[in-house]
């Protein structure tokens, strides 16, 4: 037991030094194509494809117990009505999860725990999205399940903010900044962080691709981040996005441009087809694989 271990760890720190000279690849909120949004399915699927990170959205049941769902309501991804915060986990585990569809499948909504728990031992990183209200209860069930090395904290706050609300768990987290580059304070707040902490990357959203950091930011990762992107939707990424990559088969303007204005992460919608053109550039190291 201690044996595979030490093997994920390893693992886990090859993806790391990967993003370094290589693209690493999140599927955001799992290969939802595939499997519901969201699902335990999703996250399965996703891992089992290759991808580095999985991307997961934290809420929580009226008993305190987190869950995986992203919307507020229950209304458009499951068979459910309201919060998920009207009902307690055993009444969220009556609903059904919607496929992309919109018909309503046979998976349950999981709980963090049930997720964490099955892609442990599994070199894939955790991206929590919409984590910051929970941050201190999705540090219990991390350290409950051993898997603390594999999430990612994430939020768009400045360094004040998070040490302000979170002072104790700055030090035990790992940890990515999500700044606005549209903000003319984007710069500022990108320095603020690196002088206080390491953050394991910066994610950057952009509905206009003239900020100065996109052309610079090699202190980023002179530092030790890396710098993540999301090629989802075009209004994350001024348009050099998942669908121009696929749909029209225009790499120059949609994965590409990002990569040559540093991406060392890109966050996609498309995961299996992003894996594929990385590796056919050698820009993923699907080595990793072999390992498993």
């Amino acid at each position: 037991m201690k044996a595979k271990l030490i093997l994920v760890l390893l693992l886990l720190q090859t993806i790391n030094l990967a993003a370094q000279n290589k693209v690493m690849v999140a599927a955001h909120r799992g290969d939802w194509r595939n499997a519901p949004e969201n699902s335990l399915r999703a996250f399965e699927y996703a891992a089992a494809m290759g991808v580095d990170i999985v991307e997961l959205d934290l809420n929580k049941t009226k008993d305190s117990v987190l869950i995986i769902l992203h919307d507020q309501t229950l209304d458009r991804t499951t068979d459910g009505k309201g919060k998920p915060s009207d009902y307690t986990l055993a009444e969220i585990q009556k609903f059904r999860l919607r496929n992309g569809l919109g018909r309503v499948t046979r998976n349950p909504i999981p709980t963090f725990k049930e997720v964490m728990l099955a892609l442990k031992g599994k070199p894939v990183l955790v991206n929590l999205d919409k984590s910051y209200p929970y941050y201190r209860e999705a540090y219990a069930v991390l350290k409950e399940t051993g898997t603390l090395k594999q999430a990612l904290f994430k939020a768009e706050v400045t360094y004040p903010e998070l040490k302000g609300k979170y002072p104790k768990l700055i030090d035990s987290i790992v940890f990515m900044p999500i700044v606005n580059l549209d903000k003319a304070n984007a710069r500022a707040i990108i320095v603020e962080y690196l002088k206080n902490i390491k953050p394991w990357a910066f994610e950057f959203n952009f509905r206009s691709d003239t900020s100065s950091i996109l052309k610079d930011n090699r202190f980023i990762t002179a530092a030790g981040s890396k710098i993540w992107f999301n090629s989802l939707w075009a209004s994350l990424n001024a348009g050099h996005d998942d669908d121009l990559a696929v749909e029209e088969n225009n790499k120059k303007d949609s994965w590409d441009w990002l990569i040559s204005h540093g991406a060392t992460v890109l966050q996609t919608d498309r995961p299996k087809e992003l894996l594929a053109y990385l590796r056919s550039r050698r820009l993923h190291d699907g080595d990793r694989l072999k390992k498993r």
